[in-house]
């Protein structure tokens, strides 16, 4: 018998949704939501009728019925360090998605929403592998400085789904492939992947590995206090030069890479080089992560809408194709990893997690 999902995915100006049975996609909708409409609103969990209702009345105008539904699926916020898995909705999850046990983050609203319209049909409700997935080795936390740990956000939900896809097309069990996953978008995340936990991980959001088109990754510690000191920046506005106004945006003035390969094509030197370094400190954080695999790597995964360029693809294999094959899955099917993860559980293919 089959199994109906709706599917939650919100973001800071826009709510994508999806529907599906199985794993086929009914149909999906992405609503987009005003500088206006957001701002009318003190704080993310404030917002939660407004987006549920637009939810509701885009299914009406299809004339969907809710009660056909057998899960409702969020995308998972930022709550406390958690191992990856589909975790059902408890009253303890939805406190601290209500909170922002970790920040505020559009995406804590996933959950809500997923257990409010569950609970409304008498539903089960889900979130899977969100960001603050955390399965570090002791080994892999430790900085330099006790106060300063490193710490697991990446894009959880993206790496354990490609990771699992590869695992199933060659029939073997993730909790047996020993892999690499890169993920590559306007963030970079490279994980190291074994026994089905990702035990290292470089820090995809504020100051880990590779810079990429928003973010600035690892730099100069020292020159950063100094730039913190200087009296020139507030915090927010160094801030923004880690996270948003980094990388390819501080480089180039722009966050897309296919602008970033145009200019290079045409000659443009700045992109050339700003593409190159790129290339190579993510190939620099893959070489890392096979030493934590002590060089047993069954395979290089990349995904990610970078992983769309060809030539970024042949690029890297020429640095660390060395280390083992590359499977490539370009781009990010974010709804269908959710939906994948609540039918696992619901096929009894593995038990739902406790938070």
């Amino acid at each position: 018998m089959s199994i109906k999902s709706l599917i939650i995915n919100p973001g800071s100006t826009s709510t994508k949704i999806g529907v599906f049975e199985d794993e086929t996609l009914l149909f999906e909708e992405t609503l987009r939501h005003s500088t206006e409409e957001i701002s009318r609103y003190a704080s993310i969990v404030d917002q939660k009728d407004f987006r549920k209702k637009i939810i509701t009345d885009l299914l009406d105008s299809k004339n969907f019925d809710l009660k056909s539904l057998d899960v409702v699926v969020g995308r998972g916020g930022m709550l406390k360090p958690i191992p990856g898995g589909t975790y059902a909705v408890t009253d303890e999850l939805l406190h601290d998605l209500t909170i922002g046990k970790q920040g505020q983050h559009a995406s804590n609203l996933g959950g809500i929403l997923a257990r409010e319209i569950g609970d409304s049909i008498g539903v089960p409700s889900f979130i899977v592998d969100p960001v603050v997935v955390d399965e570090l080795a002791p080994v892999a936390r430790y900085s330099g400085v006790p106060e300063l740990p490193r710490t697991s956000v990446f894009h959880a939900l993206n790496q354990k789904a490609v990771a699992k896809r590869y695992a199933k097309e060659i029939g073997k069990p993730y909790e047996e492939l020993r892999l690499i996953v890169v993920h590559m978008g306007g963030g970079v995340s490279v994980g190291a992947h074994v026994d089905g936990k990702v035990v290292d991980v470089f820090n995809a959001l504020d100051g880990d590995g590779a810079f990429s088109p928003e973010r600035a990754g690892a730099v100069p510690s020292g020159a950063l206090i100094k730039m913190c000191f200087s009296g020139k920046y507030t915090e927010k506005e160094v801030y923004s030069k880690i996270v948003g106004k980094g990388g390819f945006n501080a480089y180039l003035g722009t966050n897309d890479m296919r602008e970033v390969t145009k200019r290079a094509n045409a000659g443009d030197q700045a992109a050339i080089d700003a593409k190159a370094a790129f290339i190579y400190q993510v190939c620099k954080d893959i070489g890392a992560m096979s030493t934590v695999l002590c060089g047993k790597v069954d395979r290089i995964i990349v995904t990610g809408g970078i992983a769309y360029g060809a030539d970024v693809i042949e690029m890297m294999k020429e640095r660390v194709g060395f280390i083992a094959p590359f499977t490539v899955y370009p781009g990010e099917d974010e709804l269908l990893a959710l939906a994948q993860g609540a039918l696992r559980v619901l096929n009894k293919e593995e038990a739902a997690m406790q938070y």
